[in-house]
């Protein structure tokens, strides 16, 4: 059986042996929606997926194997698609599920990993409406385990969109950025599945007559009965056409780098505030290289040093 870090390729007993050594056990939340003619409707849950598998990955190599990561089945459908943000749930092919059945989803699911051992819990979004539907079930999780005497479990919730920087959003998008909300199956969703999907992507289905009013140019409320007029011929809300599998690998590299930081920091009550290992490398590395700073210490409390100290080479 191959090595994996997706749960449902391991048998019981290597997942029962990860969550015994304190594994990260991500839980990637989708939709089953829109995306134009150019891809699948399976994005938002598909690259949720890969993006968590990667960085499951990342994190296990970053810590030489003293931090595993476990990757669920992703929760595949999500909350009503946003006509500001996903074009709309009045399109077809988007299939949505009510606030109140995600916020049971994440809670049953959050609370079953919790019974089984897991005590550092990241829910990885990709669906822009979904996240505080999220958050509401994961508190519901962890306010069940406290009740029944469970007090050490850990909860992230996270977008892996947020963890691409502005410097990344400036080289990828020249000629202006307007925002995450109007990027769907836009330039980065498009560029991602060109990476690790290419086969659902078709880029020659780009048809100018139906990719017009890009970026979608939308009131700043919402409307009910949806005004399906508001929506772009398309469903997309900004024009994927400058899309590439090397952007995807750009996003990918900085998003997934940016949140193991952010997961590694989140241990901070194991390891008091100074990652010891990563200090030990950093002065290992500082007394081999002189003054080459090529990592350090990557904690809140020590980043928090550097700028306290206004010290940065060491």
């Amino acid at each position: 059986m191959k090595n994996s870090v997706f749960m449902e390729e391991m048998d019981a007993f290597t997942y029962r042996e990860k969550l015994a050594k304190d594994a990260v056990v991500f839980i990637p939340v989708g939709a089953l929606e829109q995306h134009g003619s150019h891809m699948a409707m399976c994005v938002d849950a598909a690259l949720t997926k890969a993006m968590a598998g990667a960085t499951a990955e990342a994190l296990t190599a970053d810590t030489d194997g003293a931090l595993e990561g476990i990757v669920c089945s992703a929760i595949n459908f999500g909350y009503r698609s946003q006509q500001r943000s996903g074009g709309g749930f009045h399109l077809s092919g988007t299939t949505s599920l009510s606030g109140t059945t995600i916020i049971s989803l994440a809670r049953d699911i959050c609370y079953s990993l919790i019974e089984d051992g897991a005590r550092k819990i990241v829910f990885m979004n990709g669906h822009y409406e979904n996240y505080q539907f999220i958050f509401e079930g994961a508190e519901l999780a962890l306010e069940k385990a406290s009740a029944e005497g469970i007090k050490n479990v850990k909860i992230q919730l996270l977008s892996y969109w947020d963890f691409v920087d502005d410097a990344t959003i400036q080289e990828l998008y020249p000629d202006g950025f307007t925002g995450w909300d109007l990027e769907h199956a836009g330039v980065m969703e498009t560029s991602l599945m060109l990476l690790f999907y290419p086969d659902l992507v078709d880029m020659d289905r780009i048809d100018p007559a139906l990719y017009t009013g890009l970026p979608a140019e939308l009131p700043n409320y919402d409307v009910l009965p949806i005004v399906a007029d508001y929506t772009p011929p398309s469903g997309c809300l900004s024009h994927p056409g400058a899309s590439t599998r090397e952007k995807g690998i750009i996003l990918r590299d900085v998003a997934v780098a940016n949140m193991v930081i952010a997961i590694e920091d989140e241990r901070f009550e194991t390891h008091y505030g100074v990652d010891w290992k990563r200090t030990i490398a950093a002065f290992a590395n500082l007394v081999l290289h002189f003054s080459s700073n090529e990592f350090g210490g990557s904690t809140i409390t020590q980043q928090l040093i550097k700028v306290l100290t206004e010290e940065d080479d060491h």
